[in-house]
């Protein structure tokens, strides 16, 4: 089977409308987590958020924006950024696909245009509607950009879809069905509908008086995750096809579902995921040295994850949370702890978890708090699990020099 690197990296998100600017910030322990200030959000629970620090619809031109919903926007932004980092490559359209995963896919136009609907009738809703709220939309916008003809898929498995996307990129380039693959997630779904349902759950973190301190992965004081928007896009390769510097290898995936409960965690589905990944990559637990945790700062799901690492990789790798400093941003979040883990690799610094003053007593891990920790580059997971039972581990493992050639 072909071997599959990563040459290229992008991302929009709440610390930064890049890569470099995002991985600066969470070096540096920043935090992209805010007060909504919107008139609407009063009257929730949950009045704080992940908000992007870059307006999409300006850097992509008022014209073409106003037919992309803001999902689209960012997932295009993101996939141009890789694309460049990547170095443009030259590739046969025939041979090159794209994989963007979404959790809810275009929910703010559908709900805006309902309310015009409602209130100004049929004549006033827009003719770009349906290809801005189906959740193919971003796929369907990379592919148009890129001329990318192997195909244009979309995951939607919630918050585990950009892990997905990028496990069934890979899965495109093993099977021979493409040379290069653009793949990620997306999601920008802050909106008055959304908040008020993850707070009817008792989802979301309600510390609205100190946004930045809110998200709280494995903190003993956590009380919910916070909502963010966002897009990551990674640019996949099958390894020798080109000469070209290559970033990181993805050395083996694993995909499961719990088949139990609609939104609860499960340990064994995760730990599973995990252990499907190890064994493609030919490693073992004890081979670990990081992991991009899922942890979103639930009560439960934090817990679960902890055990499930602990069974399947152990408590010595070095574990780090970027939801702490970002938010949660859903089926966009795989793809961007993705892009972390690579980042990682490239400098041997993992960031530091954000807001972790009391680790829970039943997290038994080794998690990284206070400043970046530099670490020799070694094999690293990256975890990510959403809503309807699914579970997507992730194993990356450095690329030697010239190992894309």
């Amino acid at each position: 089977m072909s071997e599959v690197v990563i040459t290229g990296l992008g991302a929009v998100t709440p610390l930064g409308g890049d890569v470099p600017s995002t991985w600066a910030g969470l070096l540096a322990g920043r935090s992209g987590v805010v007060a909504l200030r919107e008139s609407w959000a009063e009257q929730l629970p949950a009045r704080i958020a992940g908000r992007l620090t870059v307006d999409p619809a300006a850097l992509l031109g008022r014209q073409k924006a106003r037919r992309l919903d803001r999902c689209e926007q960012i997932a295009l932004l993101a996939a141009r950024q890789a694309w460049a980092d990547a170095g443009r490559p030259e590739v046969d359209p025939e041979r090159l696909a794209v994989v963007i995963g979404t959790g809810t896919g275009g929910v703010t136009t559908l709900l805006d245009q309902d309310d015009v609907l409602e209130k100004e009738g049929v004549r006033r809703v827009s003719p770009h509607t349906l290809p801005m709220l189906m959740p193919n939309g971003p796929a369907g916008w990379v592919s148009i950009e890129l001329g990318a003809r192997a195909g244009a898929h979309a995951p939607v498995s919630a918050c585990a879809a950009g892990a997905e996307a990028i496990a069934a990129g890979a899965d495109l380039i093993r099977l021979g069905r493409a040379d290069v693959v653009v793949a990620g997630g997306t999601e920008a779904c802050v909106h008055p509908l959304t908040l008020a349902a993850f707070a009817q759950a008792k989802a979301v973190s309600t510390r609205n008086d100190r946004p930045e301190r809110a998200s709280r992965p494995f903190d003993a004081d956590r009380d919910g995750f916070v909502l963010a928007e966002g897009a990551a896009v990674v640019v996949l390769e099958r390894a020798g096809w080109r000469d070209g510097a290559a970033l990181a290898r993805l050395a083996g995936h694993g995909i499961t579902a719990n088949a139990e409960h609609i939104t609860a965690s499960q340990l064994d589905g995760q730990a599973r995921a995990m252990r499907i990944a190890l064994r493609e990559a030919g490693l073992s637990g004890q081979d670990v040295t990081h992991v991009q945790a899922h942890a979103t700062s639930t009560p439960d799901g934090d817990v679960v994850e902890a055990a499930a690492i602990a069974q399947t990789v152990g408590g010595h790798p070095a574990v780090t949370a970027i939801k702490s400093a970002t938010g949660h941003l859903c089926g966009a979040s795989g793809a961007f702890a993705t892009v972390a883990a690579v980042l990682a690799m490239r400098d041997g610094r993992v960031p530091a978890t954000r807001n972790l003053d009391r680790l829970d007593s039943r997290v038994e891990l080794d998690v990284v708090t206070g400043t970046p920790r530099h670490w020799l580059p070694g094999p690293s997971m990256v975890n990510a699990f959403g809503f309807g039972g699914h579970n997507v581990s992730l194993v990356f493992t450095p690329a030697s020099r010239g190992s894309a050639r």
